[in-house]
C-alpha cells in the first residue's frame, strides 16, 4: 500500500546488490511512495549483481561509483542532479565489506591492511559521500541522509570481526556531520541499527544462522525483516521525521533493550 509519502522527492540509493539486499527493498519502497531515484554501486558489484535489472523495473538510472573515490562520488552526484533537474532530498548509504570476514580471519589475527580497507569501504565512504554532498551543495534543505548499521558498534559480537569498529565509526560520522548539516541546511543525518538480516553480505558472517536465531529469540517482536527496515527508511526520508537527527535508531524488534529472554532457555 502506498501513501505517497515521498511524492516529488528525489534520492540516491547506495548498495543494492540483489533482491535480498535491504537497499533493494528500500529502492522499491521509495518508488512505490512516489520518489524518483538513482541507483548506485561499485563497478564490480554492477558486473556481478542485478542492479541493472532493478533499474529497469523502477525506471531508475544506474550510475556506477566506487564509494572510496571522491572523483566517482562527485560524478555520481553531478549526474544525478542533472537527471533530477535539481538537488536530492534523501540518500541511503548501505555499504559494507570486510576481506578479513570473507577470508574467515579471526579477530585476534587480522590483516591490518585488510582492516584499513574495511574501514575505507564500510565507514569512511559515508564521510566521503557527505563531504561531496556538502561541497557540491547537492542536498535540499530539510533533506535526510541515512546509513545502515548494527548493534555490534556498542556490544561485543566476536564473529562480527572488525566490522564492529567500522560501524562505530560510521555512527560517529553521522553525529559529527549531522551537526554541520543541521546547522547549515536543516538536513538530518541518522543511522538505523537493523536486526541480523538474511542478505548476501550479512550471511557471510561466521555462524550467521546461530547469530540470527539468537537475536530472533531474544527480541520480543522477533527480528525485523528487510521489508520492515525499508518501511522505516521511508519514514525517515519523509517529512514526518523532520526533527530527528544525529540519532542511532534501533530497528531490531526490541533486542537492544533486552537483558535476558526466557525463550532463550526454553530449548
Amino acid at each position: 500500500m502506498s501513501n505517497n509519502l515521498l511524492a516529488g522527492k528525489k534520492g540516491i540509493i547506495f548498495g543494492a546488490l540483489d533482491d535480498q539486499s535491504i537497499a533493494w527493498k528500500v529502492a522499491e519502497r521509495c518508488v512505490a511512495e512516489g520518489a524518483q531515484i538513482v541507483l548506485t554501486n561499485a563497478p564490480v558489484a554492477l558486473r556481478f549483481g542485478k542492479l541493472q535489472e532493478l533499474g529497469k523495473k523502477l525506471n531508475a538510472e544506474v550510475i556506477g561509483a566506487d564509494a572510496t573515490s571522491m572523483e566517482d562520488l562527485e560524478n555520481l552526484f553531478t549526474k544525478s542532479m542533472e537527471i533530477f533537474g535539481g538537488k536530492v532530498d534523501f540518500v541511503l548509504h548501505s555499504i559494507g565489506m570486510s576481506i578479513n570476514v570473507r577470508k574467515k580471519k579471526e579477530y585476534t589475527n587480522l590483516k591490518h591492511d585488510w582492516m584499513h580497507k574495511t574501514f575505507d569501504i564500510s565507514a569512511m565512504s559515508f564521510h566521503r559521500v557527505m563531504q561531496v554532498m556538502w561541497k557540491l551543495d547537492a542536498i535540499k534543505d530539510w533533506g535526510s541522509i541515512l546509513a545502515l548499521t548494527y548493534i555490534a558498534a556498542q556490544r561485543t559480537f566476536p564473529d562480527y570481526n572488525e566490522m564492529a569498529e567500522s560501524k562505530a565509526l560510521l555512527e560517529s560520522y553521522a553525529r559529527s556531520f549531522g551537526y554541520h548539516f543541521g546547522t547549515a541546511k536543516k538536513v538530518r543525518v541518522n543511522t538505523i541499527s537493523q536486526s541480523p538480516t538474511w542478505t548476501t553480505a550479512g550471511s557471510g558472517v561466521k555462524g550467521f544462522d546461530k547469530f540470527f536465531g539468537y537475536a530472533d529469540k531474544m527480541s520480543p517482536l522477533g527480528n525485523a525483516s528487510a521489508e520492515a527496515c525499508a518501511d522505516y527508511c521511508i519514514s525517515m526520508f519523509s517529512d514526518l521525521t523532520k526533527m530527528v537527527t544525529m540519532q542511532n535508531l534501533f530497528h531490531d524488534g526490541g533486542f537492544s533493550s533486552m537483558g535476558m529472554n526466557p525463550a532463550i532457555l526454553e530449548e
